[in-house]
């Protein structure tokens, strides 16, 4: 495909493969093809497969699993003969552990026996790129943050991905440019939480699959651009009861909301191990970009780790934003959602509320508020998420996996950086992070 037009004369194709889809522990979309007539044995009975040299799943000894499919999530891709389910993985006979799709649905579980429902809004950013054959990035336009027409070299592009969103599922709200070259954002309806988790993983697919048509690279990389800002995926959080958001107050939020809140800030530092998961998501992670840093909460505030937005009536939400593209949506969302409930069973206060910039206070002004840091390296986030009782028990037994997968990411990325004659604490991307990240 090299033109749009290569696209829509495909849109009458009727599947004649369906692709069974799983994530891996980094989110990757993973799976296998078989023909559309094994849809209905996907779904009853399942279909066996080689799980052993699935990034995060637990080796040689997982070569015998099998994928159920979801009915709920079945989509047909326009362009080409094939159609897509997710699912959920066993073996012999049981759950799988490491089922990133199956941890965030046992979480799902739990809320609903507390008669809670999850709501969730992403906002995915993602930059393009020529194609060059080579590490030195191209931009395609020098637009800025809501920049139009002439400086918005991917406005058709946008609107072709926002034609095709419904078909997988995506009902698209607003389309802009970010305030990278190059960078843009493609909001979507908020959802229940495993419906959103897959709605991010649905979408990323189809940005890179329509960016591909037009000769360019879509990456949702954290940081591909040094001295650029990096992608984030701010998330908008609210909890529902018997149809009433509990998120609301009489005056302002309510004390459930101030409690979840309580809990996110509590477990933060432990979070951001799951929610910005490479090591490139500490490339972003720095003052000076608008990516939060700093360990607090306001209204409105954009500068803190948590912000209130302006809402009407049932709107009540808050807005977690240090989460990138590339977490593993399923393993974010349940570490996050939980990290919120354990506020609320406890009731923790929130605290390091503030209003004013962050990134302009001293640093004894900000030890003044109790406002603290988020971890600077992935090795330091782990070593937090290692402390931190709740979130483990959150990702299970699959949290041995995540560390140990994780521990060796760090571990080689040392060994590049002392290969090279790098300083270890470089915040300039390297190649090795453009290598492993960029297309993920």
């Amino acid at each position: 495909m090299n033109e749009i037009k290569s696209i829509i004369k495909h849109d009458s194709n009727k599947p004649k493969f369906l692709q069974l889809i799983f994530v891996d522990i980094n989110g990757v979309p993973k799976g296998m093809e078989v023909p559309i007539g094994r849809y209905e044995e996907a779904v009853t009975d399942g279909i066996s497969f080689d799980g052993s040299s699935i990034p995060g799943f637990q080796g040689i000894e997982d070569s015998d699993l099998l994928f159920k499919a979801d009915p709920t999530t079945y989509v047909e891709v326009p362009w080409e003969g094939i159609a897509k389910v997710f699912g959920y993985i066993y073996k012999d006979g049981k759950p799988y552990h490491a089922d990133p799709r199956r941890i965030l649905n046992s979480v799902v579980e739990e809320l609903k026996k507390m008669g809670i429902t999850a709501y969730i809004g992403p906002e995915p950013e993602f930059y393009l790129f020529e194609k060059n054959g080579s590490w030195e990035l191209k931009l395609p336009d020098g637009g800025g943050y809501f920049d139009l027409v002439n400086l918005d070299k991917a406005r058709e592009m946008k609107r072709v991905i926002a034609h095709y969103m419904p078909a997988f599922k995506l009902i698209p709200e607003v389309l802009h440019h970010e305030v990278g070259p190059g960078q843009h954002e493609i909001d979507f309806r908020f959802a229940d939480a495993l419906t959103t988790a897959d709605n991010i993983v649905r979408f990323k697919y189809l940005v890179k699959a329509v960016a591909e048509s037009y000769g360019l690279y879509a990456t949702f990389m954290p940081k591909p651009l040094f001295g650029k800002p990096g992608n984030g995926m701010h998330l908008h959080i609210s909890l529902w009861k018997e149809g009433e958001n509990i998120f609301r107050g009489e005056k302002g939020l309510s004390d459930d909301a101030l409690y979840f809140i309580g809990g996110v800030l509590k477990h933060a530092k432990a979070l951001t191990a799951v929610t910005n998961p490479t090591v490139n998501s500490y490339k972003r992670l720095v003052p000076g970009y608008e990516a939060p840093v700093y360990i607090s909460w306001g209204y409105k505030n954009r500068s803190a780790l948590i912000r209130v937005p302006a809402y009407v009536g049932n709107g009540a939400r808050i807005e977690y934003r240090c989460p990138d593209p590339s977490a593993n949506p399923y393993l974010a969302f349940a570490v996050i959602l939980m990290a919120g409930i354990d506020g609320i069973k406890h009731k923790i206060e929130p605290f390091a509320y503030v209003e004013e910039n962050v990134y302009e206070m001293g640093e004894k002004e900000r030890w003044s508020l109790g406002i603290d840091v988020l971890p600077t390296t992935l090795e330091e986030a782990l070593g937090e998420l290692k402390r931190d009782k709740v979130i483990r028990d959150v990702l299970g037994k699959a949290y041995h996996n995540f560390m140990e997968y994780k521990t060796k990411e760090w571990e080689a990325y040392q060994r590049y950086l002392e290969k090279n004659g790098i300083n270890r604490r470089t915040i300039k991307v390297t190649e090795w992070e453009l290598e492993r990240y960029f297309y993920v």
